[in-house]
């Protein structure tokens, strides 16, 4: 704690200001810091003001309704403190009684303590197996059960309470161990923490002179993660961006910017027909980027894939050659590092000697499999992505960092900021004090930046690189346990032959009414069904979840994730089991 000369000031009130020196406030403030530290708080008020200048409060205003009592200042010495607390009474209090209303602390630190409460009583219930990982209501009955509506008056706090109670009581514990839906599970404590102090610190990105702490640490974690793609010294440039949907289009806007930088000023019209080249197991937002920057989903090309989901490097380079024989301009190959459903590794070596060859552009869409670079046993998987020109990494995804964190990297620096500065002057003056590379405003896309680098830097000075290598590869460990215990169990079917490369585990739940039937065009209609019957078999009764999908001429199977570092083998067992429980009578 620092000492009144230190600069240190509670509430943000300037030492030797005209609120810092007022007795009143000097005294609510002890008042908070005796209700939440106890006896700590006590020592606390004697240190700033000395055992014989306690604040004595003069002039006080009268308290607003339900407002906290004033109390004696505390003067035990027990740890921790048995002394009556402040009492706070919702019931008549509205947010115009919080910071920054006159003497509104004691009821806005009883407020956000009652917040937290509800946040930590959630964050508990997340790890008991014992409770419903969701608590599973059809979007007519939530909108009958509760008014969500918005109205002209304003509630009470109570009411607000009450609203923070009942949106936790739906939501889906996506930190629970036997969730396994998405690519990205878990719920990270220290995260937790860093998000929580990014929310309070509430500030943007663009320039360093309002996020100067945020702004290095992006600086800093990028260097590292260029660094673990292979780029010497961690050299060239990124950014973090609004998910990997958003990672990928940068890539493709900076690509298409470094053959053609005219396209800037002039557009489409000034330029050839481009064509870009991904596997057909890619992620969508390949053709979402296309769309939005103007190419078009029909000049993304989809290349064959092999009967492991992985891109087949003749089939590429044959499709490059007849893309320019037809007159198009291949501008970007995007090669993927864990497709979302297979979560298969695209050979990088070749397809990079490919790009090399034909002057293409290599991006590595390692959303899902970019964590993997944190594993001495599993990068392997990733050899070749130190020859990409672009690479995306999500550490919301396997490296369990909370929602969003996606960088996208880029190996020339430089690069883009030509490709989407545009010299605001009210933000990017160039009269600044500083040096002005630390505004990095003007290469995003964006003019308002949300800070997402915090949550992994902070991880990963609590975790260091060993600890998000174990992590993953306990994940990985677990997705292999379960393969091995299906893959020739009765009542199951892999969608693919052989151990998968990533956590993903693709597979059928075929029901005892359906073991003996031979193919056919009536069995693969009722295998259709059972997958969507047991998910929402599984969702009605909140004891686990796992995604489905169909896939080319494979209808429903269950694709089995794994990136919560909660989930054990125990959960795997009960997984297959619950499975087997709601599919038996199908």
């Amino acid at each position: 704690m620092a000492s009144p000369g230190s600069g240190f000031w509670p509430f943000g009130a300037e030492e030797g200001s005209a609120a810092a020196e007022t007795p009143g406030t000097a005294r609510a403030w002890c008042q908070v810091a005796q209700k939440f530290t106890g006896g700590i708080g006590n020592k606390l008020c004697a240190l700033l003001y000395g055992d014989a200048e306690k604040p004595v409060e003069t002039g006080a205003k009268a308290a607003a309704p339900g407002a906290a009592e004033p109390r004696p200042t505390c003067t035990c010495d027990k740890k921790p403190c048995g002394c009556q607390k402040a009492d706070v009474n919702y019931a008549f209090l509205h947010s115009t009684d919080l910071l920054p209303t006159c003497n509104g602390e004691i009821t806005t630190m009883s407020f956000l303590q009652d917040v937290v409460d509800i946040l930590l009583q959630y964050v508990v219930k997340s790890f008991d197996r014992s409770t419903k990982v969701i608590d599973f209501h059809y979007p007519n009955e939530l909108l009958q059960e509760y008014n969500w509506e918005l109205a002209d008056q304003p509630q009470t706090l109570e009411e607000i309470l009450l609203n923070c109670r009942t949106t936790l009581k739906y939501a889906i514990k996506t930190g629970h161990p036997r969730y396994f839906n998405q690519l990205s599970t878990g719920l990270d404590m220290v995260g937790l923490a860093a998000d929580w102090l990014t929310s309070a610190a509430n500030t943007n990105m663009f320039t360093y002179e309002i996020a100067p702490v945020f702004v290095l640490l992006e600086y800093v974690t990028l260097r590292k993660m260029r660094e673990m793609v292979g780029w010497p010294g961690g050299c060239g440039d990124g950014i973090f961006s609004p998910g990997g949907a958003i990672s990928n289009m940068y890539a493709m806007l900076i690509a298409r910017f470094k053959m053609f930088p005219e396209v800037k000023e002039k557009g489409m019209a000034a330029i050839p027909r481009l064509v870009a080249f991904t596997s057909e197991h890619s992620h969508f937002s390949v053709k979402k980027g296309a769309a939005a920057l103007g190419i078009g989903t029909d000049s993304v090309i989809l290349i064959r894939c092999d009967e492991r989901g992985k891109m087949i490097p003749s089939d590429l380079e044959r499709r490059i050659v007849e893309a320019k024989q037809k007159g198009f301009v291949p501008f970007l190959v995007s090669a993927t590092a864990g497709t979302t459903v297979y979560g298969a590794f695209d050979p990088l070596i070749a397809i990079a000697d490919i790009c090399k060859k034909y002057k293409v552009w290599m991006h590595v869409d390692g959303a899902w499999g970019g964590g993997l670079l944190m594993s001495r046993k599993h990068k392997w998987k990733l050899n070749g992505i130190e020859r990409a020109n672009s690479v995306t990494w999500n550490p919301h995804k396997m490296m369990g960092v909370p929602l969003q964190c996606s960088a996208l990297l880029v190996r020339e620096e430089g690069l883009m900021q030509s490709c989407n500065q545009m010299h605001a002057s009210y933000l990017f003056q160039q009269d600044k004090h500083y040096d002005l590379s630390y505004d990095t405003g003007d290469k995003a896309l964006q003019c308002g930046r949300h800070v997402d680098v915090f949550k992994l830097w902070l991880m990963w000075r609590a975790k260091g690189t060993t600890g998000f290598e174990a992590q993953i590869d306990k994940c990985l460990e677990l997705a292999e346990y379960l393969y091995n215990k299906i893959k020739n169990r009765e009542g199951y079917e892999m969608v693919f032959d052989g151990k998968p490369q990533h956590t993903n585990v693709c597979f059928w739940y075929i029901p005892p009414g359906l073991r003996g039937m031979e193919d056919s065009e009536e069995r693969t209609s009722r295998l259709m069904k059972v997958a969507p019957v047991i998910k929402a078999r599984m969702m009605e009764y909140g004891t686990t979840m796992v995604s489905y999908q169909p896939l080319g001429d494979k209808v429903n199977f269950f694709r089995m994730v794994i990136s919560n570092p909660a989930a054990t083998h125990q959960d795997i067992d009960f997984l297959i089991d619950e499975i087997e429980r709601l599919g038996q009578d199908l």
